[in-house]
This record gives structure tokens, C-alpha cells and sequence, in this order.
């Protein structure tokens, strides 16, 4: 399974951008997705996840109310939709694919991992 991630760039403090994971090889559509983001000098971190079917999501606390997992199955691709961006959100974004159907928070639980998109806030 290949993953390939799209739409970053840099945006002004309050604005919005939309990242794409399109998923390509053998892609079984019965798979929890998420999102993390690495910061420069700082560990990967959790953003948020959705499971196969789209129906249970989870999001940390510094993206809730702000940021939208959603997910096509038919293209099989999962979006982040991020409204409200702050400077504190500049960072490379990386999708994943777990190896189980429910949306998970944990890291070790993903199989495959996208090679990731920088998203820069500027203040």
C-alpha cells in the first residue's frame, strides 16, 4: 500500500487548508486511517483517526472544534479539513493506515504511513 498525501502549503494564522491521503496498491477499504503531525524538534504526535466505515472518529484535544477527519471509500481517501489554523500547527502531516478497522490513537497500531505534507501557519 502506498499512501500519498497533498495540500499543504502555508497559510495565515485563521485560515484553512484541506489535506488529501490517497491510498494506492492493495487497499482493502476495511481500515481505521489517521493523521499525525511532527513539529521541528518534536516527536510525531496523534491528530486524529477515523475508522473504516467512517462513523467514529477521534481527535486530540488542540484540534478538536477546529479540524475534520472525513474519508471516501470509493477513491479511498481520507481528508483533514483544518479551519482555525494556528502557528502552533505548523508542521509535516502524515497519513497512516492501521492494521485493524476502528480509529486508534496509538501509533504502533498503524501499518503504513504516507510520506507526509508540510503545513507552515505563519503568525
Amino acid at each position: 500500500v502506498q499512501l500519498q498525501a497533498s495540500g499543504g502549503g502555508l497559510v495565515q494564522a485563521g485560515g484553512s487548508l484541506r489535506l488529501s491521503c490517497a491510498a494506492s496498491g492493495r487497499t482493502s477499504g476495511n481500515n481505521g486511517m489517521g493523521w499525525f503531525r511532527q513539529a521541528p524538534g518534536k516527536e510525531r504526535e496523534f491528530v486524529t483517526a477515523i475508522n473504516w466505515s467512517g462513523d467514529n472518529t477521534y481527535y486530540t484535544n488542540s484540534v478538536k472544534g477546529r479540524f475534520t477527519i472525513s474519508r471516501d471509500n470509493a477513491k479511498n481517501t481520507v481528508y483533514l479539513q483544518m479551519d482555525n489554523l494556528k502557528p502552533e500547527d505548523t508542521a509535516v502531516y502524515y497519513c497512516a493506515v492501521s492494521r485493524f478497522a476502528s480509529a486508534t490513537l496509538n501509533r504502533a497500531l498503524y501499518k503504513y504511513w504516507g510520506k507526509g505534507t508540510l503545513v507552515t501557519v505563519s503568525s
